[in-house]
């Protein structure tokens, strides 16, 4: 188990990729909802109809922080991208469905827009779309060559 979660057979230039999720998304964005909670974190879950806002706002936060500090150095990349890729599907349900639709959809709440429908979802959306690509990538792959968890795959191998 721990063997599939480390190895990697991809090439060392998935650091960018890592980079791009970790350092210029998540890292960033979990920093945000902790130190802006009113207008990135419980006050933004709170406007689109999350329950418990203040819970899941830090909640959220920390897990976006942890995972993305993880992916940048490689390391548990597997296991970290399982809950962003959670966080994304939830962020496009829960703010880029309603859009498409233009009204509320259950829970969530639609946000004020000058134009509603596919193509201004599409171009709201496609940051969190790369996301969770970049996730997806990142999970089936894990780390890449330049990662901690080839080095530990490695260490593993060696002291057989």
């Amino acid at each position: 188990m721990i063997k599939r979660l480390l190895d990697t057979r991809a090439d060392g230039w998935t650091v960018l990729i890592r980079l791009m999720v970790g350092l210029v998304v998540f890292v960033p964005e979990g920093l945000q909802k902790l130190i802006f909670p009113s207008i990135l974190g419980a006050g933004r879950f709170a406007k689109i109809g999350l329950p418990w806002p203040d819970f899941l706002g830090a909640f959220v936060g920390v897990f976006e922080l942890t995972c993305g500090l993880l992916i940048v150095l490689g390391l548990l990349t597997r296991l970290a991208c399982i809950p962003l890729i959670i966080v994304m599907v939830v962020a496009i349900v829960s703010t880029k469905l309603p859009m498409w639709l233009g009204h509320d959809l259950g829970m969530f709440h639609v946000a004020k827009l000058a134009r509603y429908g596919f193509w201004s979802m599409a171009h709201e959306a496609r940051n969190d779309f790369c996301m969770l690509l970049g996730c997806i990538y990142l999970l089936i792959e894990g780390g890449g060559r330049w990662s901690l968890d080839a080095r530990l795959a490695a260490r593993r191998a060696i002291g057989r």
